[in-house]
């Protein structure tokens, strides 16, 4: 990837992340609370605010959010954690306002692309990335591209119906709240001291994480799956669960080939929104140098 210092930003319903980030390193990172019940537009000018305290010289904006997104026209729709984004056309009004371009898809997505370019993977065409923390999201590249279907929803396994909820409800930090009434993180420091109760939620856990990624690997048979998130943070603990889970699974061809591993690249997701910004500008870049069918001479 070229050298060029994009602004990476992570929209999340309590706090935003910023990043500058050149040559895939994030030079400069901000974090700031989201004024979740504010108006639209003043959510907005606050993300204008902290772009300009960050960095005045940058070659384009990328940006996740945990939404549906119109990724050609930079729309975002129906924000659950902010009700006042319902229909946001944030691509207009940065553009207008930076005179750059900006390129916005849904977070799991970013997750996969920062994973994609500058985690572990590098070295698959066909991957699922899923996050997980307080809802559960996946990213998917096929053919080392990203998929990310209309409005960037494909992959939204969490809205899937699974028992009597959702695979969110289960295979989120969700499970252990609403099983465990403790948080993860909680959960996460007693199994590190032996906790035996601590230790049978992340097995329990493990196991309905399994169900999910059986459900991908029969729609998208994937060479690997790349786990980020809070979550990700007791594999440990969750692994044995979930690879018992795994081995029901009919197709063992698939299974022994697949590679299920965590994501260790920090602030993953602000990468993948330089790797957004990127992508789409090398994209036009090779649009421009095509000839049009006028200027092919026979």
């Amino acid at each position: 990837m070229k050298q060029e210092r994009i602004i990476g930003i992570d929209i999340g319903g309590t706090k935003i992340q910023m990043g500058v980030i050149l040559n895939g390193v994030i030079e400069k990172k901000i974090k700031f609370p989201t004024r979740a019940n504010a108006a639209q537009e003043e959510i907005i000018q606050d993300i204008i605010q902290q772009i300009e305290a960050l960095e005045t010289s940058f070659t384009g904006i990328g940006i996740g959010v945990p939404g549906l997104v119109d990724e050609d026209n930079g729309i975002i729709y129906d924000l659950v954690n902010i009700p006042s984004w319902q229909e946001v056309h944030l691509k207009e009004v940065l553009e207008a306002h930076f005179q750059k371009p900006v390129f916005i898809t849904n977070d799991a997505n970013m997750f996969a692309l920062g994973e994609k370019y500058f985690g572990k993977g590098r070295g698959y065409r066909n991957f699922v990335g899923i996050t997980i923390g307080t809802g559960f999201g996946s990213g998917i590249f096929i053919n080392n591209r990203l998929y990310g279907g209309n409005y960037a929803s494909a992959g939204e396994l969490g809205s899937m119906p699974y028992k009597d909820s959702t695979i969110e409800t289960y295979c989120s930090g969700k499970f252990f709240q609403q099983h465990y009434g403790s948080s993860g993180y909680e959960l996460f420091e007693r199994a590190q001291h032996g906790d035996p109760k601590a230790m049978q939620a992340f097995r329990e856990y493990g196991s309905h994480l399994g169900e999910a990624i059986k459900m991908i690997l029969l729609i998208l048979s994937p060479e690997a799956i790349f786990i980020g998130g809070s979550v990700s943070d007791s594999f440990e603990f969750f692994e044995e669960g979930l690879r018992e889970s795994l081995n029901a699974f009919p197709f063992k061809r698939v299974l022994n080939d697949l590679e299920i591993l965590t994501s260790d690249v920090s602030e993953v997701s602000l990468l993948g929104a330089a790797a957004l910004v990127q992508d789409h500008l090398e994209e036009l870049a090779n649009l421009a140098i095509v000839p049009s069918k006028t200027d092919i001479k026979i």
